[in-house]
């Protein structure tokens, strides 16, 4: 079993990082099928922060989106960037500080340095891969 595959497997609770409310978006797109397969997506965009988004509410940061669901006993445990390699930095250091299992970056994100940094604090990193497409061969196998 690939890495990528096992994370899918065990962890349910997959934070969006850049989800966009615009349904011809990938990010949208991708995170519409994760949550028909049984995912629950909490949606992480400042731009809409506080509005509802595919039933779920959308946070500004990873942090208060962690601050919120953890009085319901909720953990984010895959955090999936849409964002530029570049951004991934801080985006990288606050799923280390909410305790986040892995952080995945969609096809064509990759970013060493936060990667390395992520790793070193024992996160599994997933990165140049999609979340949607990876699921759909874990079904297919």
């Amino acid at each position: 079993m690939h890495l990528h595959t096992e994370v899918l497997a065990r962890y349910r609770t997959i934070a969006i990082v850049g989800l966009s409310p615009r349904a011809d978006r990938p990010s949208n797109q991708v995170a519409r099928y994760m949550q028909s397969h049984g995912y629950r997506i909490i949606p992480v965009n400042p731009a809409i922060a506080g509005q509802t988004l595919l039933g779920e509410t959308c946070y500004a940061t990873l942090a208060d989106a962690a601050a919120s669901l953890g009085k319901d006993n909720v953990d984010i445990e895959i955090v999936d960037c849409f964002r530029k390699s570049e951004d991934i930095g801080p985006v990288a250091e606050e799923a280390i500080a909410i305790g986040a299992n892995c952080l995945w970056m969609q096809l064509g994100v990759v970013n060493p340095e936060a990667a390395a940094r992520a790793e070193k604090a024992g996160l599994i990193v997933v990165a140049d891969r999609c979340i949607k497409i990876d699921h759909m061969h874990s079904l297919a196998a």
